[in-house]
């Protein structure tokens, strides 16, 4: 079992930055060996894709719409990952989420392949 918590979110304007944080534990859960990714739910939507970083080399994979503006990075002594968002625009109004899978992608992931999910943060961008 894992249990995963995100933070970090909050209401910024057109063009700023946030850091999402999410720290993983649980006794029997590696954080090394999980590939981490983060999703966001918009009102009414689904949930969606925005990119992972996987488990022993960390490759990443992105969305389109975030491809160049954000980045994923973790740091497997602290059970960390992290999802920088530069250039925000309100189309990037959601909750986010981070979400544990044990495989290894080299294309976007599923919602569905992954185990464990963060209760989620909000992110706010106004116009």
């Amino acid at each position: 079992q894992a249990q995963l918590v995100e933070s970090g979110g909050g209401l910024v304007q057109a063009g700023a930055s946030l850091r999402l944080s999410c720290a993983a534990s649980g006794r029997t859960f590696t954080f090394s060996m999980h590939t981490m990714g983060w999703f966001r739910q918009a009102p009414g939507k689904e949930r969606d894709f925005v990119g992972h970083i996987n488990w022993g080399g960390g490759s990443t994979v992105y969305a389109d719409s975030v491809k160049g503006r954000f980045t994923i990075s973790r740091d497997n002594a602290k059970n960390m990952v992290y999802l920088q968002m530069n250039s925000l625009k309100p189309e990037d109004t959601a909750v986010y989420y981070c979400a544990a899978s044990p495989n290894y992608y080299n294309k976007a992931a599923r919602t569905y392949e992954f185990d464990y999910w963060g209760q989620g943060t909000h992110v706010t961008v106004s116009s």
